[in-house]
């Protein structure tokens, strides 16, 4: 690990967790706070604590669970953020990620045949839209009643 290593924490928000509980705060490794690094950017798909502090994104959607960009990062990837344009970018070549994508699309858990959790994982929100379930949520024109 090295300062200008990122920490990146997927599978945690609303599918991922399931609910998307507090992660909690997530603090500098110990080798880097020995070696004087005050902040690294850590990424998330879910949600921490009030209490982080420092370069932290959170609540990247489309969650990794459901096939979002974190759902392809490996140990060694670098990645771009910019602040600016509010964007993240996996610097892997397209065929290197659509292979990972082909991988982790293999792996895939079943999804459960009936219940409350089949009910929330088929119709949870992402973090952009409040987590909450979709058919609870004011219509709008664009909006749909699943069936």
């Amino acid at each position: 690990m090295a300062p200008e290593d990122i920490l990146v924490l997927k599978n945690i928000g609303p599918v991922g967790a399931p609910g998307m509980p507090e992660a909690g705060y997530i603090p500098i490794p110990r080798k880097l706070a020995r070696q004087g690094v005050k902040d690294m950017v850590r990424i998330s798909d879910g949600r921490m604590s009030g209490t982080a502090a420092g370069t932290i994104v959170l609540h990247v959607t489309p969650e990794a669970a459901i096939g979002g960009p974190l759902a392809l990062v490996r140990t060694g990837d670098r990645i771009r953020l910019s602040v600016a344009s509010r964007s993240l970018t996996l610097l892997a070549t397209e065929a290197e990620l659509q292979q990972r994508a082909r991988r982790a699309g293999s792996a895939a858990k079943a999804a459960p045949e009936r219940g409350y959790r089949k009910l929330f994982l088929e119709n949870v929100t992402q973090a952009d839209q409040g987590c909450d379930f979709g058919f609870l949520q004011a219509l709008s024109p664009k909006a749909t009643i699943p069936r």
